[in-house]
């Protein structure tokens, strides 16, 4: 029995129903490592989220961190948090720099689906928008406009899709802003209750009222990007588990690939085998290699 097609998917049987004058010959594009969307809302998001970072960098060492007498507690937290905070934005930079695994523009011509020499009865998908080869769990994206091999959203604070290529800097990056929030959150109520006990003159280099004023705007950031990154950590190590990315559970797509293990879906995003690079934004995980067009019969 034939495996039902997706209604959202523009499907083409045959070469001979693609149209030469929709779909132009696809241009050589040049090989570039630097991926960046153009978005404007996205840009904002971006400089936005690298500005809140920078905030709770000044807040941490000029409020807490660099007044205090202990040089230990400085010293300790201080390399702490700046590492994690480095390791949260070249997180974010990797995965808003990198390519989340678009899909060639304009392949969908008649002269390639002939090239394929596809056998009688295979289907081949065909997106309307990028004229392009829809490889199987791809989607397209309006806003990056290609289509994204296993695309799971678009994230606007990445300025980027998730997708293939990109999903171990995002659960990367939303790791690391959980761990700094909740250090700050931390430090906030030490420092609270040191400077309860103590002056509050001696505890800041800053007025009493612009320390209060600067630390509760911090504990309102990291609290606000505690929950929300923790609960984007938990939802997107769910979906490489369950191998279904947010797009494939929305959408309740029939499961039309190899069921795996939950350990080889964390191996297939983050790189095999298990080392301490899963945790580094700077190694590229080696992604198992697979047919980029893949049919239906």
């Amino acid at each position: 029995m034939r495996n039902p097609v997706p209604r959202f998917r523009d499907v083409e049987r045959q070469a001979g129903g693609l149209q030469p004058a929709q779909c132009l010959p696809p241009c050589h594009e040049r090989q570039n490592n630097m991926w960046f969307i153009r978005d404007a809302c996205g840009i904002v998001c971006a400089i936005i989220t690298w500005f809140l970072v920078f905030f709770a960098e000044f807040a941490v060492l000029f409020i807490m961190l660099i007044p205090s007498k202990n040089l230990a507690y400085s010293l300790v937290n201080g390399t702490l948090f700046n590492s994690l905070a480095f390791l949260a934005l070249a997180s974010h930079f990797r995965a808003m720099c990198t390519d989340p695994g678009a899909v060639p523009k304009g392949n969908a011509t008649k002269e390639y689906i002939e090239s394929l020499q596809l056998k009688p009865g295979q289907v081949v998908y065909k997106c309307p928008k990028c004229c392009s080869i829809k490889p199987d769990r791809a989607h397209h994206c309006s806003v990056c406009k290609r289509c994204i091999r296993k695309m799971d959203h678009h994230c606007p604070w990445v300025n980027n899709c998730v997708g293939e290529n990109n999903q171990k800097y995002f659960v990367l990056f939303t790791m690391y802003i959980c761990l700094i929030s909740l250090h700050a959150l931390v430090m906030v109520v030490f420092h609270f209750l040191y400077c309860f006990e103590d002056d509050w003159t001696k505890c800041s280099s800053f007025s009493p009222p612009a320390t209060v004023i600067i630390l509760i705007l911090l504990c309102f950031e990291a609290l606000l990007f505690l929950i929300f990154t923790s609960v984007m950590f938990g939802t997107q190590i769910h979906s490489i588990c369950t191998d279904e990315t947010g797009i494939e559970q929305l959408k309740k797509e029939e499961r039309r690939w190899a069921k795996k293990t939950k350990w080889m879906n964390m191996k297939a995003v983050f790189g095999h085998p298990f080392s301490i690079a899963w945790f580094s934004p700077f190694s590229t995980p080696e992604h198992g290699k697979s047919d980029p067009y893949q049919y239906v019969v």
